[in-house]
């Protein structure tokens, strides 16, 4: 049986929310644009769209805004865009950078920027990083938070020191905000302070959210009004855009208001894990509600066990574990969301014992 197959089969879920059918989801779809008028965008034009896009940017303190079908289309555009400004093709990136790991070379093999690794792939990177690159920068991107370490967010100080440093040099600072929600509710700060600084900005809302997909790109309004050129360019203009509108909108305020308390229940689960000593946690103490869980067996035998309990018990555990640098070591990523919300701790821990008995069988 497939994963895919397998992870249907099941009723309890830890990481995200548990799975809806789709006439659930375009049921409630429905229902919202019967109850708000909604009418479909033409190419992008439409007041679903348009005040959607001014909420987003008055939230977060950007001029303009611009919703794209991915936000793969949105970073090399918006990246490209500000190293044209700046007469200058470099982009400090961390070696763990969605754009270096997830995009196939996108931004290399269509000609949008060059890149430069930037700090210590482990660790969120700081502005010392940031000046020992030789060579002038045209961008620097930031994640926050940093999902491929585990959700790790730079302290608030060093932020803020690599926005000032970047304003001083003209280096055009650029969000990468997939999970920009759950890193507010990290620092405890409201959206606009946490982007504040940022010369433009990119934001998901099919993650933390729940939406079908979709992202929007943010910065001046004359920023924004160059990009257009290029989503047409990159096959990005579709012709309505409103499904993914419609999926975002009538759940943001809803998931924003819900992060505070996936950043309790997180904090509660880690305190549930010290129970296991032979687990590791990354980070120690949670930046938000993001967090790797490591294992002492390989990856396989992660997986293995995973599929074990779901078949037996129903639950699914986690997505895919990977490997790591050590031999017969492996780590999940949990997003801590409605489902764990769910569950009390004694279930969860009920859970826990039943996987680790399924890794280390006696």
């Amino acid at each position: 049986m497939s994963n895919t197959n397998l992870r249907s089969q099941c009723h309890t879920f830890f990481s995200g929310t548990a799975p809806r059918p789709a006439a659930e989801d375009f049921a409630e779809m429905a229902a919202w644009c019967q109850a708000h008028d909604i009418q479909h965008d033409v190419y992008g034009e439409g007041k679903l769209i348009q005040d959607f896009e001014n909420k987003v940017a008055a939230l977060l303190g950007f001029e303009a805004a611009r919703f794209v079908i991915t936000g793969t289309l949105t970073q090399t555009i918006a990246l490209r865009i500000a190293c044209q400004d700046r007469n200058n093709p470099l982009v400090a990136l961390h070696p763990t950078a969605h754009i270096l790991v997830h995009e196939n070379s996108n931004y290399q093999l269509l000609g949008h920027f060059t890149s430069l690794n930037v700090g210590n792939p482990h660790r969120p990177w700081t502005v010392d990083d940031l000046k020992a690159i030789p060579d002038r920068l045209g961008a620097a991107l930031y994640e926050l938070p940093m999902r491929e370490i585990g959700g790790q967010l730079p302290a608030w100080e060093e932020l803020d020191a690599v926005k000032h440093y970047c304003r001083e040099q003209k280096i055009h600072l650029h969000l990468d905000g997939a999970r920009l929600w759950e890193a507010a509710a990290g620092y405890g700060k409201p959206l606009d302070s946490v982007t504040a600084g940022f010369d433009s900005a990119y934001v998901s809302f099919y993650k933390g959210i729940g939406g079908l997909g979709g992202a929007m790109l943010l910065g001046s309004r004359d920023f924004i009004d160059r990009t257009s050129i290029w989503m047409k360019r990159m096959g990005g203009n579709i012709y309505q855009r409103s499904p993914y509108v419609v999926a975002a909108a009538m759940r943001f305020d809803e998931k924003l208001a819900r992060m505070p308390a996936y950043l309790q229940r997180t904090r509660d689960l880690y305190e549930l894990l010290e129970r296991y000593p032979l687990w590791q946690v990354n980070p120690q103490q949670p930046h938000c509600n993001i967090l790797h869980l490591y294992f002492p067996v390989d990856r396989d035998a992660a997986n293995a066990a995973r599929d074990q309990l779901a078949r037996e018990h129903g639950i699914w555990l986690f997505g895919e574990a990977r490997h790591t640098a050590l031999p017969q070591q492996s780590y999940v990523e949990w997003y801590v969301g409605e489902a764990l919300l769910s569950l009390s701790d004694d279930r969860v821990a009920a859970i826990l014992d039943q996987f680790q008995a399924l890794l280390a069988p006696v």
